[in-house]
């Protein structure tokens, strides 16, 4: 990354393209990003991952050579050679070798199913390791510790953190921070070990099956991950006679010259003139862009870079900037902490009132304010204890980017302040965040202060007299709120007419979902009848979700969870006969993965017979209505929960949204249906039913906040028919409940106020509309089978039906099948499906296609 930053650097200043670029890298492929290494579990490609703008190298004429490090430096007749054989000259050498992964030597470390956790290819070898282990651990509860055990855990596997300090990110957060840390990832089914180091790994047959731990623990694992601290690449170095630091690390100065004045250094392989090895790759780019200057005839030191850091570990914010340990002299500290909540905030204050550094564990929220006011030495703009307390405790809010002098770092990954934010807008005409993206590089890296710099670049725009269009796009100047008034009110039922009247030009791929989201709720027939067709999402366009090898998943409705062995008969002979992956997941649903285009009506005409309806995880819809057994089952349900949540599932499906809407139903206080984390939440006592709104999991969780007690059935039903119809009238394009009801002027009081005491005067209106979609609701696969015309679409060639897309391949794993990756010798199924289950008409038939990628 630091490499790559450099070469851009270079070639953007005056003179740089006068310089003769050879670039050895030792890995296979170019510059990736590896703060969002894990996203790569998630989903995100190799590619995707690449920091490499297409057609960089071979626009600036920069020589990259892939696989071919450098092996021998000779400073004397500057010289570097790489592991080719092939000798380069040079005139300048920068030394962007990084780290390495520091393992243990403890014995069994090098055993098969041992891992480090550093690059494409380390996560790849995991990944194909865990498909056959069930338990793994993780030697390091660091940043990169803990987002491997991240990815272990979403694998499946049972999860162990073994970490030597007594607490966990020891180097980023104080003893508080790591406790409220420590509770939340146990919650999530990770269990920690700390204070404890890996004495020894136990090997069975060549692979790693036992770990001793120095407490005297003793673990069974299949799999192994190393990430115990990293150590600087300066081998290199050393080998040629440059200096180096005693514990390590390239010597150099503020020019980030090495003891050679012809060889550079930048990244974590420089041990840098305050005498600090940098691991993070803020202060990696600011190096790279002092050698940039250097070479170009500048000068800008290096003499020491903002370490603080900001991310989500397993689901939990982690922040700490400053001073965060309360080293300096005369500090005092201002605390909060909610364990119950799994929040810790310390801030770490001067006696003058001056911000010096803090920890935020659990909510982050006020990061992107706190740090730059810390790194500006600016006195606070209020009391400490208002700016740690939450607001549902009173405190007001208090600062915001009004409050940030000029010189506060706003990005520091590229070392941008808020006056240079300011500048672009005001001297270098740039008008909307992507300008000053382009312009000043903030908000390019790690994207932690991509809130903030919004918030700078509006708030100058409108000091300018600049009015900051707040509509849904280039083509609406209206909010989605205000096109879902004028839709309703003016009668419209397609985009043409709404774009002639209200619009302008042709729409686009934000608008076009948008009304055709808000045309769905307000009941304007099928989906992919007439201009509603035109308009939908790539999901939406066939019913079904594509997955990331171009097939589609199957998710029948199962409401409240409760299926009958019939019903589960169907699904199992459906996917057996398709060949289809088959999963149970955390909503109560089976999906059904693997379909081509053309096997979707198929699939879904056999599930419509049976009784089987869409579950529309395809769209911006309601999702589930998950539950626990309640009290016909349960000794401690108090309330029948099923009985709520089928009811509640059948009332609102197909309810179109701007996002996804999830539920549950508790049938007491125990909350087995984790009913507090769903946009709206039920949970039953003695004498009703609790209804929660606002609760959100994924990547930002949120706790959804009590609107209501103890309300009987009827009064229940109703309210979540206004809060709903209230949340799709007023909420931005795809803006979940959770951060809608943040934004809410009055928050939730005005909610009360308006759902339940009709201070608006609209509830006869939003239960209108409820009733509406509740009368008006057909099962959209039902509806589809039923026209020759809708059927049309589900093909994957036009020109060729029945035909199955040969691109869509798939390999044998687990009994059941997979996407083939890059790489993979996959097969093509055929439409018709296998005959006699998944693996064996995968690996055989005549009809199949065999294909290698």
């Amino acid at each position: 990354m630091v490499g790559q930053r450099f070469l851009e650097a270079l070639v953007e200043r005056e003179g740089g393209g006068d310089w003769q670029v050879t670039v050895l890298c030792e890995e296979p492929r170019a510059a990736y990003d590896r703060v969002h290494l894990t996203s790569y579990f998630s989903g995100l490609s190799a590619n995707e991952l690449s920091m490499v703008p297409a057609g960089f190298m071979a626009r600036h004429g920069i020589d990259l050579r892939l696989g071919d490090p450098a092996v021998a430096l000779d400073r004397e007749a500057r010289t570097v050679t790489a592991r080719s054989g092939e000798t380069f000259g040079y005139d300048a050498l920068v030394l962007a070798t990084g780290s390495y992964p520091f393992v243990p030597p403890v014995p069994g470390h090098d055993a098969d199913g041992c891992f480090v956790y550093r690059t494409i290819e380390d996560l790849e070898a995991i990944e194909a390791w865990a498909r056959t282990a069930k338990t793994g651990a993780v030697v390091g509860g660091g940043l990169l510790g803990l987002e491997a055990a991240g990815a272990l855990r979403a694998m499946g596997l049972d999860t162990h953190v073994v970490e030597f300090a007594p607490r966990l990110m020891a180097i980023q957060v104080d003893a508080g921070g790591g406790d409220a840390l420590r509770r939340k990832i146990e919650e999530l089914g990770v269990t920690v070990h700390t204070g404890a180091g890996t004495q020894e790994i136990g090997v069975v047959d060549g692979r790693a099956r036992t770990m001793a731990l120095s407490n005297g623990e003793s673990l069974d694992v299949d799999l192994v991950v190393f990430s115990a601290g990293v150590r600087p690449r300066d081998q290199l170095a050393r080998e040629s006679g440059l200096v180096v630091g005693e514990r390590g690390g390239i010597a150099v100065d503020e020019s980030c010259r090495t003891s050679d004045p012809s060889v550079w250094a930048i990244g974590e392989c420089a041990l840098a003139s305050d005498g600090r090895v940098y691991g993070l790759v803020a202060p990696g780019y600011q190096m790279a862009e002092t050698v940039a200057l250097e070479l170009t005839g500048g000068s800008r030191p290096f003499t020491g870079a903002d370490t603080s850091t900001k991310l989500k570990l397993l689901g939990v914010d982690v922040a700490s900037f400053g001073d965060a340990h309360g080293a300096s002299e005369g500090c005092l500290e201002v605390l909060y902490s909610n364990s119950r909540e799994g929040v810790y905030k310390k801030l770490v204050v001067a006696a003058d009132g001056r911000l010096l550094g803090g920890v935020l564990v659990g909510d982050a929220g006020s990061y992107d304010l706190l740090r730059p006011l810390c790194l500006a030495g600016s006195p606070l703009p209020a009391p400490p204890e208002q700016l740690v307390l939450p607001e549902s405790a009173g405190a007001p809010v208090v600062i915001g980017a009004s409050a940030l002098p000029d010189d506060a770092l706003v990005c520091s990954c590229h070392n941008v302040s808020k006056g240079a934010i300011r500048a672009a807008v005001s001297e270098q005409g740039c008008a909307d965040v992507p300008a000053v993206k382009k312009c000043t590089r903030a908000g390019t890296g790690c994207g932690s202060c991509v809130k903030m710099l919004t918030t700078i670049v509006q708030d100058e725009l409108v000091a300018n007299g600049v009015e900051v269009s707040k509509g849904l796009c280039e083509h609406f100047e209206h909010t989605r709120a205000e096109l879902f008034e004028i839709v309703q009110v003016r009668g419209i039922t397609g985009f043409t007419r709404l774009i002639e009247e209200h619009g302008t030009g042709l729409g686009c791929d934000v608008c076009k979902p948008a009304v055709a989201s808000i045309l769905a709720s307000l009941s304007n027939g099928h989906i992919l009848d007439g201009e509603q067709a035109a308009l939908q999402d790539t999901n939406d366009h066939f019913l079904a979700n594509l997955q990331r090898n171009g097939s589609y998943s199957v998710v029948p409705r199962i409401p409240g969870g409760e299926i009958t062995p019939e019903g589960l008969i169907t699904i199992g002979e459906i996917a057996r006969d398709f060949g289809l992956y088959t999963k149970i997941t955390g909503g109560q649903r089976i999906d059904m993965f693997g379909a081509s285009v053309d096997q979707l009506p198929l699939i879904w005409r056999r599930l419509v017979a049976a009784g089987f309806e869409s579950g529309h995880a395809y769209g911006k819809a309601l999702r589930t209505v998950k539950s626990c057994v309640g009290e016909t089952w349960c000794r401690y349900g108090v309330q029948d929960s099923v009985g709520l949540a089928i009811e509640l599932e059948l009332r609102y499906r197909g309810l179109r949204s701007p996002h996804k809407l999830k539920s549950a139903v508790s049938g007491c206080a125990r909350e087995c249906a984790e009913a507090q984390s769903k946009d709206f939440g039920v949970i039953a006592t003695s004498t009703g039913w609790n209804l929660y709104i606002g609760g959100n999991g994924g990547m930002t969780p949120r706790h959804a906040d009590l609107l209501a007690a103890d309300l009987d059935r009827e009064t229940l039903i109703r309210t979540i028919d206004r809060f709903l119809m209230f949340y799709i009238r007023t909420a931005d394009r795809l803006e979940r409940t959770a951060p809608w009801v943040e934004r809410m002027e009055g928050g939730l009081d005005h909610l009360r106020a308006v759902i339940m005491d009709d201070s608006l005067g609209i509830c006869d209106d939003l239960d209108e509309l409820m009733q509406r979609h509740v009368a008006t609701y057909e099962d959209e696969w039902r509806a589809t089978l039923e026209d020759p015309d809708r059927l049309r679409r589900f093909v994957s060639f036009v020109n060729a039906p029945g035909t199955p897309d040969p691109t869509v391949t798939f390999v044998a794993e687990r009994d059941q099948i997979r996407p083939a990756r890059p790489g993979e010798e996959g097969v093509s199924l055929p439409i018709e499906g296998p005959t006699d289950g998944p693996i064996a008409g995968l690996i055989a038939g005549p009809t199949l296609e065999v294909r290698t990628s």
